[in-house]
């Protein structure tokens, strides 16, 4: 079992704040592309979308709205057509960030995220400037109380997942992005509480936040990119100190 995931934990509490601002709304509608687009849009054979689907409705997101997001992620959404486009730059501080995104007009994505890098304090960089310091995972959240986390690493294992890790919010089960969807169903089969399924870009090494201004620069510039229509996921490789979190919150 590894240790506490810094990147992990930050993201969790970044949730958090987002649902209080109500742009959890926005998240649950992306979340649902981006498992449409990775596994399909039949959530009885993509776990990961059901999940999101799932988590969709507990946060009274409208039917309509879940279908069309399906329909997009899919490709299936009439006389519209996506692609997906990766940018990466840097940002204050120099951090590395990987921005996702999902648009029908390139034209008019790329010079909107080039524009937000540079009003975020960063720099968009050329192809695979920073994409060497991530590496693709599946991650599958469990939540609830009294879990034993021998037992737990035991189910996923034997479904495939390669490690654990734990926080206060629960456990993290690290997966092969190829594994997450079986990972997940043999987890809730055996009754845990799948709280998200994703695949999602961890950094190999962070950089250190020391300061709370810092700290706030750097959040509001994934807030800033996550409100772009277009962009469906944002990762970067800061890493905030718990007692740094506890300040911003």
């Amino acid at each position: 079992m590894s240790g506490h995931s810094k990147w992990a934990n930050i993201k969790h509490r970044k949730a958090a704040q987002d649902a209080k601002k109500g742009a959890a709304y926005q998240r649950l509608t992306k979340n649902i592309i981006a498992a449409a687009k990775a596994g399909g849009g039949d959530p009885s054979a993509n776990f990961q979308l059901k999940v999101a689907i799932d988590r969709a409705k507990e946060g009274n997101v409208p039917m309509d709205n879940i279908e069309r997001a399906v329909k997009r992620g899919s490709g299936s959404l009439e006389g519209v057509t996506y692609e997906d486009v990766t940018y990466e730059g840097y940002g204050p501080g120099g951090v590395a960030v990987m921005v996702e995104t999902s648009t029908d007009n390139r034209n008019r994505t790329a010079p909107e995220i080039r524009s937000l890098f540079s009003k975020t304090g960063g720099a968009i960089g050329e192809l695979g400037c920073v994409a060497w310091n991530f590496e693709r995972r599946g991650i599958v959240t469990v939540t609830g109380k009294g879990i034993d986390a021998d037992e737990l690493l035991s189910v996923a294992a034997e479904a495939g997942a390669g490690d654990l890790n734990e926080d206060e919010e629960g456990f993290e089960i690290i997966t092969d992005p190829s594994d997450l969807s079986a990972v997940a169903s043999a987890i809730r089969d055996a009754g845990y509480v799948v709280g998200n399924a994703e695949v999602s870009l961890e950094p190999k090494t962070t950089v250190q936040v020391r300061t709370k201004a810092e700290a706030e620069k750097l959040l509001s510039m994934i807030d800033r990119f996550e409100e772009h229509d277009d962009v469906q996921n944002v990762y970067s490789n800061f890493e905030i100190p718990d007692e740094i979190l506890a300040a911003l919150n």
